[in-house]
């Protein structure tokens, strides 16, 4: 593996961390900070604000990114991830972390960069291994960074944030160093009709037939939110975890499903089916949550687990079963209203669910729980009267 690979690698994990060891320790930073009981109206604030920058920007910085070349954007976005946590580590009020998380939005929307930049040094027989390498470091780092953010906030809360802005420092040092650009800068203007990210919804409309599995699509990605929104808020009402039985819990659970998206969707769709194969994963999902929601022992949430398996295996069938709905002349239009629609997602969920937790924490906090397996089971029907082309079936199979 080249240098400049590497470094790439370690931006995406570095950015995945950062996301992660937030998770963990938030609640209780804000808290800090407000002198309020119930913060969970401000963690679904904070979460669907870095969502909505990410939103913003990221066609912005994949535009700049072709107009000026990849490298000084993702040395501009390491070293405002850097200042970001920087800020977090020592903002005495509510305000300096919100504008921390925005910023940490932004910059993480490097990603398309980062994506743009293994394609433009990657020979088209490499590029698929690159990228499956791609989605393994942030995988990885995003196990990681929740068991460091409790580890270190039960030290000290501020420390992860510091442990964050080294890391990426390091990084951006590395990258200034190191990093050679990967192509050259275009002369071509930019075009900002293409910046707008609502640009890709105009089109679901004349994608006739589309909307059910663009609104799974939606609903998958938003229930997805309710973890990094409530798991740390509930993890401490339900059963006093500290920070590190909170990283740890989600570690776990975040092990448990790079698993079963990396081993099991190919066998359980040759033996089940896509629509089934979707199906199971709802119905593992809710099992597991249902037993959350109830327990008083928090073994059960470590024990509960292996169910959660049967969730991972929901998403990838999907992302196949999406794949064969169109031709292939319309995949690149439909897959960007698609990644639009989960970005909506995660700025509208977090809102929603913290909104509810808000509702519920002093009296059942597991009910949080169940709010996710009722907008789940929206799902259901339109999965199973989804539409798919004899055609695409027949090439399918």
């Amino acid at each position: 593996m080249n240098r400049s690979l590497l470094i790439i690698f370690a931006t995406v994990g570095l950015d995945a961390v950062g996301i992660g060891l937030v998770f963990p320790i938030l609640p209780r930073l804000i808290q800090e900070v407000t002198h309020a009981s119930n913060v969970a109206s401000w963690i679904g604030i904070m979460a669907a604000l870095y969502a909505m920058m990410q939103f913003v920007f990221a066609p912005m910085l994949g535009a700049l990114s072709d107009r000026l070349g990849r490298r000084p954007v993702l040395l501009i976005s390491m070293g405002g991830a850097a200042i970001n946590y920087l800020i977090m580590a020592f903002a005495p009020q509510l305000w300096m972390l919100l504008i921390g998380r925005a910023i940490a939005g932004l910059t993480s929307a490097n990603i398309s960069v980062a994506t743009a930049y293994i394609t433009d040094i990657s020979a088209e027989d490499t590029r698929a291994r690159r990228f499956g390498l791609f989605n393994a470091t942030f995988g990885a780092g995003f196990i990681i960074g929740p068991v460091l953010g409790g580890i270190f906030g039960d030290y000290w809360l501020r420390l992860p944030f510091i442990a964050a802005a080294i890391l990426n420092g390091s990084n951006l040092l590395l990258a200034f160093l190191m990093l050679p650009e990967s192509r050259k800068p275009s002369r071509q203007p930019i075009d900002f009709a293409a910046l707008n990210p609502l640009r890709p919804f105009r089109w679901i409309f004349s994608m006739k037939g589309l909307m059910p599995i663009i609104v799974v699509f939606f609903i998958f990605s938003g229930v997805g939110e309710v973890y990094g929104t409530c798991w740390a808020l509930w993890g401490h009402d339900a059963f006093c975890w500290n920070g590190l039985w909170i990283g740890l819990s989600l570690g776990t659970y975040g092990v448990c499903q790079a698993l079963a998206q990396a081993f099991l969707p190919g066998p359980a769709v040759k033996l089940l089916g896509e629509r089934a194969t979707i199906l199971v994963g709802v119905a593992g999902t809710s099992l597991a949550l249902i037993v959350m929601s109830l327990t008083t022992h928090p073994w059960m949430v470590f024990a509960i687990m292996p169910v959660f398996v049967l969730g991972g295996i929901g998403v990838p069938s999907l992302q196949s079963l999406a794949t064969r709905m169109v031709d292939n002349d319309r995949q690149g239009q439909f897959q960007g209203v698609l990644a639009s629609a989960i970005s909506l997602a995660s700025i509208i969920a977090p809102l929603a669910f913290s909104s509810f937790y808000f509702v519920v924490q002093k009296q059942w906090p597991g009910a949080i729980w169940l709010s996710a397996i009722a907008v789940y089971a929206i799902t259901v029907p339109l999965v199973l009267n989804l539409h798919i082309p004899q055609a695409k079936m027949a090439a399918a199979t």
